[in-house]
């Protein structure tokens, strides 16, 4: 079975795991289903639209995307989509809990598909890079307060921040004395 554009059923060859409207093949390091993306909506009740599977689509291929990143992404395949459509898919989603929203300090609000798993994140202060890091514990929360309040703890969000790799690297190429683009900034 495959699937058209958009996640529709067609009957000719099977569709390739990045194809539009299909979610990634099932992976232990990610937790992604592997159902269609089409059929993951739909069995959220949710109506099956093509704005919905190509937010779906755009942020399989871009995970931790803002919403402009989305929209530009989306506006390749979809060019008349309003900013406000896909706010309004990014909220349905992540209320029917296909997406995950992350709100990151001094970020704007990013999204993801990886939703199936507990994990967390590791931003760079530098670039702003952000990448997907398990969780040690393996379940949820990963933490346990000393202190509950009377609430049922059931997600405790943990974002790593350092400096990539990368950013490491051209830190310590650095000439003495110059100042890194973080210091300039806070300057």
């Amino acid at each position: 079975m495959s699937y058209s554009k958009y996640g529709m059923m067609k009957s000719m060859s099977p569709a390739s795991p990045h194809e539009p409207g299909r979610a990634p093949e099932q992976s232990a390091a990610h937790g992604a289903a592997s159902l269609p993306w089409a059929a993951r909506v739909r069995a959220s009740g949710l109506r099956v639209t093509k704005q919905r599977l190509a937010v779906l689509d755009a942020l399989d291929h871009a995970p931790h995307a803002t919403a402009d990143q989305v929209l530009d992404r989306v506006r390749q395949s979809l060019p008349d989509i309003t900013v406000q459509s896909v706010y309004t898919v990014l909220h349905s989603l992540t209320d029917a809990g296909l997406l995950r929203q992350l709100d990151l300090a001094n970020s704007p609000a990013r999204y993801e598909t990886r939703v199936a798993d507990n994990h967390h994140h590791a931003v760079c202060t530098e670039c702003g890079r952000i990448e997907d890091v398990a969780c040690a514990v393996g379940h949820a929360p990963c933490l346990t307060p000393a202190e509950t309040h009377g609430m049922a703890i059931r997600v405790a969000d943990v974002v790593y921040q350092g400096l990539c790799a990368d950013c490491a690297r051209r830190e310590a190429d650095a000439a003495p004395g110059t100042p890194s683009p973080r210091d300039a900034h806070q300057g």
